[in-house]
């Protein structure tokens, strides 16, 4: 069975940086991650993307530049670092895990999803 458990959250100054971690267990069939996030009356958004197999990451316009994933495959974890961020940053990040190859921006092809880590940004 995966499971997806995120860390690194937390508070921060607008302009600062944080790195979130998500180690995934039970991978087996799992080909890509990404990250999502949701703020208070927001829909959930898509930020990153990245295969598990090959050196391919994708990114919502929004972050490119300012976010960076990657991975760590011995240490089944993804990572995405977060650079000069703002006070509309904040929100509840999860990452989530996929079977597809290819690599998507929507929710629906991620089968899992962790519990998700608080960040807040404040001016």
């Amino acid at each position: 069975q995966v499971q997806l458990v995120e860390s690194g959250g937390g508070l921060v100054q607008a302009g600062g940086s944080l790195r979130l971690s998500c180690a995934v267990s039970g991978r087996t069939f799992i080909s890509s991650m990404g990250w999502f996030r949701q703020a208070p009356g927001k829909e959930r958004e898509f930020l990153a993307a990245i295969s598990w197999t090959y050196p391919t990451t994708y990114y919502d316009e929004s972050v490119k530049g300012r976010f960076t994933i990657s991975r760590d495959n011995a240490k089944n974890t993804v990572y995405l670092q977060m650079n000069s961020l703002k006070p509309e940053d904040t929100a509840v990040y999860y990452c989530a895990a996929s079977a597809s190859v290819a690599l998507r921006s929507t929710s629906a092809p991620y089968g899992y999803w962790g519990q998700g880590t608080q960040v807040t940004v404040s001016s």
